[in-house]
């Protein structure tokens, strides 16, 4: 008799548990959950939990994987090294663009640096002759490193 009661309990939370979830907020501002919202209100759907009804049925993509054939052990081995491949691959790339991104920083702090150091500043024209900065061109290029520090620092 006991046994029974535990049982039919439990099959009620276990039903709860897998019924559809949702998620507002009332009037006072307060979030509610529940598995029936208020008419009106902006609910938002919850995902079911791990393990529920959804995962039961196969995604598209395993379905399809279900279809194939398998692959043989030279197969699998081959298309291992070749995700491999790629995944060295793609992190080369990013180390290599993580150091670009450190090299522009580093030199658009230097630039910076020397803009705002006071000293005069001078350029070399197409010419080669020097000449010296104004203080309106100074500040037009501290402007723009600026700009390179707040791109290539952040």
């Amino acid at each position: 008799m006991h046994k029974a009661i535990i049982l039919s309990v439990t099959c009620l939370f276990a039903a709860a548990a897998y019924a559809q979830q949702y998620k507002w907020v009332d009037q006072d501002g307060k979030v509610r959950y529940g598995d029936v919202p208020p008419p009106g209100a902006n609910a938002t759907r919850l995902k079911p939990p791990a393990g529920g009804p959804s995962s039961t049925t196969p995604a598209p993509e395993a379905a399809a994987k279900k279809d194939a054939k398998p692959l043989t052990p030279e197969e699998a081995f081959r298309k291992r090294q070749e995700d491999a491949t790629k995944d060295r691959d793609k992190q080369a790339q990013a180390e290599q663009q993580a150091q670009a991104k450190r090299q522009n920083c580093t030199q658009a702090r230097d630039a910076l640096r020397v803009l705002e150091s006071g000293d005069r500043i001078q350029r070399t024209d197409a010419k080669g002759e020097r000449y010296y900065l104004e203080d309106a061109d100074i500040a037009r290029e501290t402007a723009r490193a600026r700009q390179a520090v707040q791109q290539w620092c952040s």
